[in-house]
């Protein structure tokens, strides 16, 4: 056998989880807690915005029909489903948008949807406190970009890492709510990650946030097996057969626990997540604020440009190269459209992502007058715009867009975010008091407070 199955035996999984399976809320630093508090207060304000997407009723007539016993409830559809149906339905409605955050430390990761959404379940299971949830959260974020950081190849080889790594984070946030110990939280690994799955050849349809829904589900699942001594193989990132090998052409297992020495005094990975000011892939955001600040800069009129030339990193076009997108979800993965938008409207949110917007003649006019460049000189959060006039050249450089941890998003823009996303589903009333709840929420002694105010 090449494995080691003797539950006395130390593996680097089995080390990472019993470093999260020691966390303690007073472990977490001022600013993990900060993050833990603005990405839940964003999270649930992308799933409301969704709730109401057709690809959302859908999933739900569907899962009406099959759902077992009610014991969660789905946001923004007065609504229960099962305790894995639940998280289904809430990933996919936090991601569907395209509006979630996203984690760039090494890994293109949009963590809370699959995360969040298991933890909202399992809240309604048993009570849950507020501090507890925020430290499931920032353990659910530490097992999935430590867990991507020993694949180095993955995304390149086509998996969604939402999907895949999602699954980790979220049983491990699972299980760390439930509070399972070292082995148990090991053996949650092992479950989740045989679990994994995602392809990027599902961009721009209803299947990519299905992958963030299946994440949640997944990790809920698999917690909820180890609790009960279902096993796994304790190597499932490192070992011969194990993810970082399986699903990258390079493995580098050690990253799994790097820096981490006796606990979390290096920081932890939600310190440095990114939240989106746009509905659409984050790599698009460097050419939005490009476009944006020409336009805002030069005060240009979209009908008298003869070009807009890009300049950005190869993982940008490998990415986002519809040319002539016919839906709303594809037109999250155009270059050309993201661009047409931003000069037109100024704006790139759920409006510009629209289906009306992407079959839009003005829009699409313009659409083919976009020409990008890679340049592999360049961040992914980094691009150059130059907009032609008659025959006047105006050109600005993006350093980090906005929205990215160099870059960050203010809390007043989140909480501005978080308005104008749930306001229209559950009313301001209501939404005031989420936010005020989320704002406070190592205080708070039962989440399900806050699940009552989101269906």
């Amino acid at each position: 056998m090449d494995q080691n199955l003797d539950i006395a035996a130390d593996t680097l999984t089995k080390t990472l989880c019993g470093h999260l399976a020691a966390a303690q809320f007073g472990d977490l630093s001022a600013a993990a807690k900060h993050e833990a508090r603005r990405g839940v207060l964003d999270w649930i304000g992308c799933a409301l915005a969704g709730s109401g997407h057709k690809t959302i009723t859908t999933l739900l007539n569907v899962l009406q029909e099959i759902s077992g016993r009610p014991q969660a409830t789905v946001f923004g559809r007065k609504l229960r489903l099962g305790l894995t149906d639940a998280p289904l339905a809430n990933g996919q409605m936090g991601h569907v948008l395209d509006y979630d955050d996203t984690h760039m430390g090494g890994v293109v990761l949009h963590t809370s949807s699959p995360v969040l959404a298991a933890l909202f379940a399992l809240a309604e299971r048993a009570p849950v406190s507020g501090a507890d949830f925020m430290l499931a959260y920032a353990v659910g974020f530490e097992a999935g970009v430590r867990s991507g950081r020993t694949a180095p190849g993955h995304h390149k080889g086509g998996w969604h890492l939402t999907g895949t790594l999602g699954t980790i984070a979220a049983g491990a946030a699972s299980g760390k709510l439930i509070k399972l110990d070292r082995q148990r939280l090991t053996y949650t690994l092992g479950i989740a990650a045989t679990q994994a799955a995602g392809m990027q050849q599902n961009r721009g349809t209803m299947g990519k946030s299905f992958h963030a829904g299946k994440a949640a589900a997944n990790g809920v699942l698999a917690a909820l097996l180890a609790e009960r001594g279902f096993d796994s193989t304790q190597e499932i990132i490192e070992g011969k057969k194990g993810f970082a090998r399986i699903y990258s052409d390079v493995a580098a297992p050690e990253q799994l626990t790097a820096g981490l020495g006796r606990g979390f005094e290096n920081g932890w990975m939600i310190e440095t997540n990114g939240h989106k000011p746009y509905a659409c892939g984050v790599v698009l955001h460097p050419l939005i604020d490009a476009v944006i600040a020409l336009r805002n800069r030069e005060v240009i009129d979209p009908a008298t440009v003869s070009e807009i030339a890009l300049r950005l990193h190869p993982l940008v076009l490998s990415i986002t190269g519809v040319v002539e997108p016919s839906t709303g979800l594809q037109s999250k993965f155009s270059t050309v459209h993201s661009a047409a938008v931003a000069l037109i409207d100024g704006a790139a949110g759920v409006t510009q992502y629209s289906d009306a917007k992407a079959a839009d003649p003005i829009v699409a006019a313009l659409r083919r007058k976009v020409k990008a460049a890679a340049d592999d000189t360049l961040r992914k959060d980094e691009a150059y715009a130059a907009i032609t006039v008659g025959g006047r050249c105006h050109e600005v450089h993006i350093a980090h867009a906005s929205g990215t941890a160099d870059n960050p998003m203010s809390d007043a823009a989140i909480e501005a975010k978080f308005m104008a996303n749930v306001v229209p589903v559950i009313g301001r009333a209501r939404a005031e008091r989420a936010r005020d709840f989320v704002l406070a929420l190592e205080t708070q002694p039962d989440m399900r407070a806050l699940i009552e105010l989101l269906a």
